[in-house]
C-alpha cells in the first residue's frame, strides 16, 4: 500500500521508493489526503493505531480521535502554512487509542494540494524506561536501610518487647494496659521491619511460567476473598509463549495490584456503577530494555483495569515510591515491592489513570528457548 505523493522521484536520479524506505522505519508515519483520509501506512502505523493499512485506508483520521484533538490543529496550521509543524507531548486518547507522550510531525505535500505525511513517535516508552531506573534506584536506597535497620533496630525492639512482657505479668491493671500498648506497638515495627527486607538484592530463581495459569491463580483467590463482591472479567491472548519469570513472585505482583483495584472501587461505591475488575493479556513488539551490556525486549504486555475513581495525578508520578500510599494507614511498600520485583525480572510497569479507569501494565520478557540467553 503506497500512496503516489510517496512514489514520485525524478527521472534522471532513479532511488529508491519512498514508501518502501518508510516501511522499515520503527517510527508510525501515514499519509493523509486532503479529506483526512488514510492513503498511506507503514508497519509502525498498523501497530501504534492496532489496525492494519487495508483497515486504515477506509477510514479518516477523525474516525479515530474526537474533533477537538490537538493534531487536528497541527494538521490545520500544515495545511495552512504549508510548512513542518512538529508538536511534543500530545495525548491521543479516545475509546479506540491510548497514547500519551506522543510527539508528531507534519509534512506537507506541495504535489497534492491538502495531503501531508504525519510521523507518530510514542516516548512513553522512554519515560517508562526513566521511570524504571528511578524505581530501581530507589529500591537500592531501600534494599540498604532496611539492612541497617534490621540490624540496628530488632534487637533492641525484642529487648523491649520482653520488658513490656514482664511488665504485664507484674505491674496493677492501670499500667497493664501501657505494657499492652508496648508490645503490640514494638509488634507492629517489627513487622514493617520484615516488610522491607524484602526489598533486599537476592537474585531471583527464574523459569518458564504460563502466565495464564497465575492471572487464573490469582483471580481464583481475589473471588474468594477480598474481590468476592465485584465482576473480574478475562481477555487473554491464548497464544501467548512463556514468561521467563518467578511464579510466585509474579501471583505476589498481580494478587497486590487486584488487591489494590478491589480496594479503591469498594471506597468508591456510592457511585452507582457497578464494580468491574479486567485482566488482560496480549503479545506486542513492546518496548526493548537497554542496560550496559544487555538488551531485552518485553513483548508479554499483563493489564489490571478497574473502573475505580483513579488516581489523583500529583500522586500518580510517585506512586511506586517507598512509603507512598494513597490509603489511610498503609505502609507505601506494596507498589515499591511491585516495581522492585518486576525490575528483577527485568521488566516494566507503567499506570495510566483517569476518573472512571486505572490500568496498570506489566512489560515482561519472553523465556528464552536457548539458555545461551540467559543470565
Amino acid at each position: 500500500m503506497t500512496a503516489r505523493a510517496l512514489r514520485r522521484v525524478p527521472e534522471t536520479a532513479p532511488s529508491p521508493d519512498p514508501a518502501a524506505l518508510l516501511a522499515t522505519l520503527p517510527v508510525a508515519c501515514v499519509q493523509l489526503d486532503a479529506d483526512g483520509r488514510f492513503q498511506f501506512a507503514n508497519p509502525a502505523a498498523e501497530h501504534f493505531f492496532g489496525l492494519s493499512a487495508a483497515q486504515l485506508q477506509k477510514i479518516r483520521l477523525r474516525d479515530l480521535l474526537p474533533p477537538d484533538n490537538p493534531v487536528f490543529l497541527l494538521i490545520d496550521q500544515v495545511r495552512t502554512r504549508g510548512v513542518i509543524i512538529s508538536e511534543r507531548d500530545l495525548t491521543l486518547e479516545s475509546p479506540r487509542l491510548s497514547h500519551r507522550g506522543v510527539a508528531i510531525t507534519g509534512t506537507p505535500l506541495p504535489d497534492e494540494p491538502g495531503a501531508l505525511i504525519l510521523t507518530f513517535y510514542d516516548w512513553s516508552a522512554a519515560l517508562a524506561l526513566d521511570r524504571q531506573v528511578k524505581l530501581r534506584q530507589a529500591a537500592r536506597s531501600v534494599a540498604g536501610m532496611a539492612a541497617i535497620l534490621a540490624h540496628e533496630v530488632k534487637n533492641p525492639l525484642s529487648g523491649i518487647r520482653g520488658a513490656a512482657q514482664l511488665l504485664e505479668a507484674t505491674v496493677g491493671p492501670g499500667d497493664r494496659e501501657l505494657a499492652v500498648l508496648i508490645r503490640e506497638e514494638t509488634d507492629r515495627i517489627r513487622a514493617l521491619l520484615d516488610r522491607m527486607e524484602v526489598f533486599g538484592d537476592r537474585p531471583i530463581e527464574r523459569g518458564a511460567v504460563n502466565i495464564h495459569r497465575v492471572l487464573d491463580h490469582v483471580r481464583r483467590l481475589a473471588q474468594t476473598g477480598f474481590a468476592a463482591h465485584l465482576r473480574i472479567t478475562e481477555q487473554y491472548d491464548p497464544s501467548l509463549p512463556p514468561v521467563w519469570g518467578n511464579r510466585d513472585q509474579l501471583v505476589q505482583v498481580l494478587l497486590n495490584l487486584i488487591k489494590n483495584a478491589a480496594e479503591a472501587i469498594t471506597e468508591d461505591s456510592g457511585r452507582g456503577e457497578a464494580g468491574e475488575i479486567v485482566l488482560h493479556s496480549s503479545y506486542q513488539q513492546g518496548v526493548r530494555l537497554t542496560a550496559p551490556g544487555q538488551s531485552v525486549r518485553l513483548p508479554i504486555v499483563i493489564a489490571v483495569r478497574d473502573n475505580g475513581p483513579g488516581i489523583p495525578p500529583d500522586i500518580e508520578k510517585t506512586l511506586f515510591e517507598p512509603f507512598m500510599s494513597t490509603k489511610a494507614g498503609g505502609s507505601g511498600l506494596g507498589l515499591a515491592l511491585v516495581a522492585k520485583i518486576v525490575g528483577d525480572h527485568g521488566g516494566l510497569i507503567e499506570v495510566e489513570s483517569r476518573p472512571g479507569r486505572t490500568e496498570f501494565r506489566l512489560f515482561l520478557p519472553v523465556f528464552p528457548e536457548d539458555p545461551a540467553d540467559r543470565p
